[in-house]
């Protein structure tokens, strides 16, 4: 009953308590980020969904106009502290995630929960191995089991495998859990980059 309903009912109470914040955040960034080289103020991503359907999840654009993609050994994308790809404003966005507010919109819109398995590039899905794709079942999440216990840091698969356990343990309690900790985890600026080296570059 609640993966079938009352999450979503907390997903749109929650967002609309937060939209008033995220759009102080969008109007306080907004200025800074097209004045440090003129380009535009969001990044629309494309990411895959629930059920493997794609979406456009928004972002605050913290990385250069045009920048490349520069993807792991494991064929995910390359996110460290020396990204050259990141401007001055984006790095600072990346460390606190203001850069994600703007997903508080994909939620109320109906393509992302508050809570759930960060989305990944279309290309990334077509890595997965074993039963990775069961992350697929459930809508993605502005933050998740990985993203609070980790983050970034922790090598892909492994962060795979929190999302496919997530999605055989979802639960109110287990999204709570995941909420005050995801708190935790911001302030602190933990694993906010992958500790690996980085692959080839790939085009974008």
């Amino acid at each position: 009953m609640y993966a079938r309903f009352f999450k979503r009912v907390l997903d749109i109470v929650v967002s609309l308590v937060a939209l008033p914040f995220v759009l102080v955040i969008i109007a306080v960034l907004a200025p800074v980020i097209y004045l440090e080289d003129k380009g535009p103020i969001f990044y629309n991503a494309p990411r895959v969904g629930k059920d493997g359907k794609q979406f456009t999840m928004f972002k605050l654009r913290s990385m250069k106009v045009n920048a490349p993609d520069l993807t792991m050994a494991d064929g995910s994308t390359y996110n460290g502290s020396d990204d050259p790809r990141m401007t001055r404003i984006g790095a600072f966005m990346r460390r606190t995630s203001l850069d994600e507010f703007p997903q508080f919109l994909n939620v109320l819109g109906g393509s992302m929960s508050i809570i759930g398995p960060r989305p990944d590039l279309e290309r990334e899905t077509l890595l997965y191995e074993g039963n990775e794709r069961e992350k697929l079942l459930v809508k993605p999440g502005i933050t998740g089991y990985a993203a609070a216990y980790g983050r970034n840091s922790l090598p892909w698969h492994d962060r795979l495998a929190m999302d496919v356990f997530y999605v055989h343990n979802l639960s109110f309690a287990f999204d709570v859990k995941i909420f005050f900790h995801t708190i935790k985890t911001v302030f602190a600026q933990e694993g906010v980059y992958i500790q690996e080296e980085k692959g080839e570059d790939g085009a974008s």
